[in-house]
């Protein structure tokens, strides 16, 4: 098991431009350099997880070593994803970072019941969200030991 290395992808689930926009620049203020990838909706992110569609080739859909999920989403939400990616045993090891505007406790713990690794609140104001960013890439990128990628593991 090793940390989460700058060549492994995250893939952020998130359907607001902004919000979007906000992450990429609170990871560059981090220090984080690993590609992103996103996906909009619930139905986009099932697909680049399973490789299907435009997503077949693993050159557009590298396996995430983490990724941020959205809640509520356009389609398929977050909790469907969620639920998806807990129930599948090649996916179910990647940590599911809930990242989103909801504060409802029936949220927290149906997330946390379905094998949400995190669950964080975005803060309203930039400089909070940068500094929530910073707190989690520290612990998720610097502290946490996480399992190789399979294709690690065939190594």
């Amino acid at each position: 098991m090793t940390p989460i290395k700058v060549s492994q992808a995250i893939l952020i689930v998130e359907d607001n431009n902004e919000d979007y926009e906000a992450t990429k620049r609170a990871f560059r203020k981090a220090g984080l350099r690993n590609s992103l990838y996103r996906c909009e909706d619930g139905d986009e992110a099932l697909d680049y997880l399973h490789r299907r569609g435009k997503y077949a080739a693993a050159e557009t859909s590298p396996r995430p070593g983490i990724i941020l999920l959205d809640l509520n989403l356009p389609g398929t939400d977050g909790r469907e994803v969620l639920r998806g990616i807990k129930s599948d045993k090649r996916l179910l090891t990647i940590p599911v970072i809930v990242l989103t505007t909801s504060d409802d406790e029936l949220d927290i713990q149906k997330c946390y019941e379905e094998g949400a690794n995190s669950y964080m609140h975005k803060p309203v104001d930039l400089e909070g969200f940068f500094s929530a960013i910073r707190r989690m890439k520290d612990y998720w990128f610097e502290v946490v030991i996480l399992p190789k990628k399979e294709e690690e593991l065939a190594a």
